[in-house]
This record gives C-alpha cells, sequence and structure tokens, in this order.
C-alpha cells in the first residue's frame, strides 16, 4: 500500500482489467466522486457494475468500498488543507494563471511529490540497495530523457566520494557497459513511467551478466520495476505542462539524495578523503579559470 490512496490508484491503472480502469479513471479525475457517492452511485457514474467497483477496491487492497471511501475522504481532506497553505483553489496550472499563481502550484506538486515519496519509501528496500552498492565493485546507471539528469547527479555523487560508476546519455555506450556487467557489480535503472525501452534494455542485460538490479520508478508494475531486485519508488503527478520534466524529476532526485547519503554513512571516513580532494581539484580549476580570464 503506498502512502496515498489516490497514488495507488494511480500506480494500478496498467494492472487493472477495462472496467476496474473506468473506475479508477473516473476517480483520478475527481477524487470528491467518492466522497459524495455510494457504491451504487459511482458505479452508475462508471457505467460499470456494483461487483467491478467492489472488485476495484480489493484489488487496491481494501476490504471493501467503505474503507476506501474513508481513505480517499482522508486524502481529499489533506489535500485540500495542502492547497490552502499555498492559497491555490485547484493544484492545475491554467493558461491565464498568473505568475504568482503558477509558482504557488508548482511549488503545491513538488512539495506534495517529495512529502508522499518519503511517506512511501521503503527503507528496507533503500538499504538493501546501499549494501549492494558498498559491497559491490562498479555501479552502472541508467536514464534518458528528464530521468537521465537524475542518472548523471547519481553519478557524479558517487564518483565524488570514489565509488566507480558510470553514466551515459548515448544509448550505445550505455548498452556497452551494460554488457560488461558481472556478479557483484549494481545497475540502476531509473524511469518516472517505467516504459523508457533503453533504460529497460540496459537494466535487462546487465541483469543478464549477473549484476543487481535497481529501479527508480513512480510505476511498481512497469517493466523497469520488473526487471529489478529492488525497487525504490517515487510519488509524483505530471500535468501538461509538467510532463517527464518537474515534480517526477524532484521526487527522482529526493530518492537520489537519500542513497547517497546512506552511502556515505555506511563508508565513513572512508569519504572525507576523496570528498576533500575532488573539492579542492575543483575549486583550484575555478580559481585558474578567472585568473586566465582577467
Amino acid at each position: 500500500m503506498s502512502a496515498n490512496v489516490l497514488s495507488t490508484v494511480r500506480e494500478a491503472l496498467p494492472r487493472l482489467s477495462s472496467s476496474e480502469a473506468r473506475v479508477a479513471e473516473a476517480i483520478i479525475a475527481d477524487p470528491t466522486l467518492v466522497v459524495d457517492l455510494t457504491i451504487t452511485d459511482l458505479a452508475r457514474v462508471c457505467g460499470t457494475s456494483l461487483s467491478t467497483v467492489a472488485r476495484f477496491c480489493q484489488t487496491l487492497g481494501y476490504t471493501g468500498y467503505r474503507e476506501f471511501r474513508m481513505e480517499v475522504a482522508s486524502a481529499v481532506s489533506r489535500e485540500a488543507a495542502e492547497r490552502d497553505r499555498f492559497g491555490i483553489a485547484n493544484a492545475d496550472i491554467d493558461p491565464d494563471d498568473t505568475a504568482a499563481d503558477v509558482i504557488a502550484k508548482i511549488a503545491f506538486h513538488e512539495v506534495l511529490a517529495i512529502e508522499q515519496t518519503v511517506g512511501g519509501l521503503d527503507t528496507t528496500v533503500l538499504d538493501g540497495v546501499v549494501d549492494a552498492i558498498v559491497g559491490g565493485a562498479h555501479v552502472d546507471i541508467y536514464g534518458f530523457g528528464s530521468s537521465g539528469l537524475t542518472a548523471q547527479d547519481l553519478q557524479q555523487k558517487l564518483s565524488r566520494i570514489g565509488i566507480s560508476a558510470f553514466c551515459s546519455v548515448d544509448v550505445h555506450l550505455a548498452l556497452v557497459s551494460a554488457a560488461l556487467r558481472k556478479p557483484g557489480d549494481v545497475a540502476i535503472g531509473i524511469s518516472h513511467s517505467g516504459l523508457t525501452a533503453e533504460t529497460n534494455h540496459a537494466l535487462e542485460v546487465a541483469r543478464e551478466g549477473g549484476a543487481t538490479t535497481v529501479a527508480v520508478t513512480n510505476s511498481p508494475e512497469s517493466p523497469v520495476a520488473e526487471l529489478a531486485e529492488f525497487v525504490l519508488m517515487t510519488h509524483a503527478r505530471e500535468s501538461s505542462y509538467r510532463v517527464g520534466a518537474m515534480s517526477s524529476r524532484i521526487a527522482q532526485l529526493a530518492v537520489i539524495d537519500f542513497l547517497f547519503v546512506r552511502v556515505a554513512q555506511r563508508l565513513g571516513d572512508a569519504v572525507a578523503s576523496p570528498l576533500q580532494r575532488t573539492f579542492e581539484v575543483t575549486a583550484t580549476h575555478r580559481v585558474e579559470t578567472r585568473r586566465r580570464s582577467v
């Protein structure tokens, strides 16, 4: 069960039957339907049967519509309180919104993404990934599009504390590195949707070589999750103004920060020297660059 029932509904969509998916899509579009309607009325609005709505609730892990309805009411109430905190009537960005409206709505979504990701993160899984990285010989990180930025961030962080890590936004180079992975290595695939073919292919190749596989994704039922021994979940919503670029990336970066700090903790004093050395080298470079430009 995820930290938020509405996130659970979104994540379940790929594995629902067509009739159950109609219920899910109606709820995603307007969660207040569940709060306001009986199971009979909801079934009528969705063009389905009472048994389908009941089965949908059970598929999500609830005993029935009553329990599901209470969870949705609680989630809707919490989200309304959060919107009030940010001073917005609704969370969707409209073409006529002012700059202040846009800023408030993006801040709302990004804070919500981090909070829900934190609430749904399995710390046992997180520490399992940490164990694999600390005890491994090498880490490959695969991510393309906006997820490529997250992948590069993790590669840079791990490299600065002396961990052998590779990331390339060139799919051919990523596949070459994946083909060289072996037992004792770690391969991490980052994809919001979990459907990015390039990421999944690289992770599959690394798994075939014996590497420990990890997925960072918003979709637990996705292909990238199926390829991974460890799945680190994010919880972020997208809209037409933020597709693949904002709240999802913020949630991914938060997970990467959690992972990196836990690795640094585990390594203890061993990270001090590489961090200091890399800081000194980059600081010296900046000074020399300024001096030459004067």
